[in-house]
């Protein structure tokens, strides 16, 4: 018995056609795969696996292994379009959230990178706090003194707050300077410093007050937040919410 060989490239037509043809064409009653996944993907993938089979050498016919090979691709390609559908729907969601709670945040005020140490009204020790400020040290400090200055760089006040933890903290200056007087409503500067038990320098990151007047969408789907100075800031900058 003669074989006939088969000259031309069998799959080259399904290739060229693949983007208008149908799974249902190539296999009647053959089970429909997930309709999440491409219905190109799946046309093409059955359309070859049909052809391969019609034009195998009957001498050489495919192996079982490469065919199971095969049919595992195609289920894994369609599990990472599921799976791309899962995490762009998850992401869109996401980003619901956060411009949620970013408008939320309209009217309260949050504490960003800055040295900035606005203080409200004249006060007196004795009517309570009127400037928040934070730090975040990079290891615990057995000292820690905060340096308050005036606009032209005059030291006002210096607060001791002696040992403070790893970490973010906040303190409070009430207006009252050190000769005893009380400090003019008007925006301040201040510094911190910090030391170890071995008298090594511990780092430390400022943080200031500001408030939140509003939330500004951005291209990416992201939203920043608009401060009281006129700065941006993303929603990952707030290291407390007051």
């Amino acid at each position: 018995m003669t074989v006939s060989s088969v000259t031309s490239n069998p799959f080259a037509g399904i290739l060229a056609n693949s983007a208008t043809s149908t799974a249902s064409t190539v296999m009647s009653g053959s089970s429909t795969l997930s309709s999440s996944a491409s219905p190109d993907l799946q046309s093409t993938f059955l359309q070859l696996l049909v052809a391969q089979m019609n034009n195998q050498d009957p001498l050489n016919p495919t192996d079982s292994t490469q065919m199971t090979s095969e049919l595992a691709q195609i289920s894994t390609v369609t599990g990472i379009n599921n799976l791309n559908t899962s995490v762009t729907s998850l992401l869109s969601e996401l980003q619901q959230s956060a411009s949620i709670q970013s408008a939320q945040l309209t009217g309260h005020s949050v504490m960003v990178a800055g040295t900035s140490l606005p203080l409200a009204a004249n006060t007196s020790s004795s009517t309570g706090v009127s400037a928040v400020g934070g730090y975040s040290l990079g290891g615990a400090a057995s000292n820690v003194a905060v340096t308050v200055k005036d606009s032209t760089g005059a030291t006002v006040r210096t607060l001791q707050l002696g040992a403070q933890a790893a970490g973010f903290q906040d303190f409070t200056w009430n207006g009252q300077t050190d000769s005893g007087t009380t400090a003019a409503a008007g925006t301040y500067s201040f510094s911190v410093s910090a030391t170890s038990s071995t008298g090594a320098s511990v780092s430390a990151t400022t943080y200031n007050a500001q408030a939140v007047i509003g939330s500004v969408p951005q291209s990416d789907g992201s939203t920043q937040l608009m401060l009281g100075n006129g700065n941006q800031v993303p929603m990952s900058a707030v290291e407390q919410i007051i």
